[in-house]
């Protein structure tokens, strides 16, 4: 019992605290760190789905990912990453199909994450998961398990090969804009 409540704390801990702004800097690695987040998430949602009941201190967590970083990590894929990359790839890359898919993904992500939110939209304490909330944490864990295979795999490391060191500090900057957070400038640059 003690290792997986210890498992759940370093869990909430991840999913509380975003990435270093820095990391805006390397906006690959930014989205790297993201997906770890999300895999979390995926892990406390396997978890809420199992056991019952959720406590208040994992939905507020997951609520508030939800609510926040989830829909920015998103739209910085959806609004300058996939399309930066459409740009950029070759056609031998095959790359529009996967970057169609995934976005298709992103809209079923939404949806589902808003009927979560629902789910778990008042305050606790929280009875245990009907089945159809189990059922709706588990699809969403696990199709956004697949979505983060194919963003780890192809997308990102086909990015560091396409982008030129000027599209990764565009898409650093627009971020870090997004996220409302200042754009950690080289320390030579003064």
């Amino acid at each position: 019992m003690e290792r997986s409540q210890e498992k759940r704390r370093l869990a909430l801990e991840a999913l509380n605290h975003p990435p270093p702004p820095a990391l805006f800097a390397e906006p690959l690695d930014y989205f790297f760190a993201e997906h770890f987040r999300q895999r979390t998430l995926c892990s406390l949602l396997d978890d809420l789905a199992e056991h019952a009941p959720p406590d208040a201190e994992t939905v507020t967590a997951i609520t508030a990912f939800l609510r926040g970083d989830f829909g920015l990590h998103v739209r910085d894929e959806e609004e300058d990453l996939f399309p930066l990359l459409r740009r950029r790839a070759r056609p031998e890359d095959r790359i529009g199909d996967v970057l169609s898919e995934l976005s298709h993904d992103h809209a079923l992500d939404a949806f589902d994450a808003e009927t979560i939110l629902q789910a778990f939209g008042g305050r606790g304490p929280f009875p245990a998961c009907n089945l159809e909330t189990r059922n709706l944490l588990m699809r969403f864990s696990k199709n956004e398990r697949r979505h983060l295979t194919a963003e780890n795999a192809i997308i990102l490391p086909l990015a560091r090969v396409r982008l030129s060191p000027e599209d990764l500090r565009n898409l650093g900057l627009r971020m870090a804009a997004r996220h409302g957070a200042p754009y950690p400038e080289p320390e030579n640059a003064h």
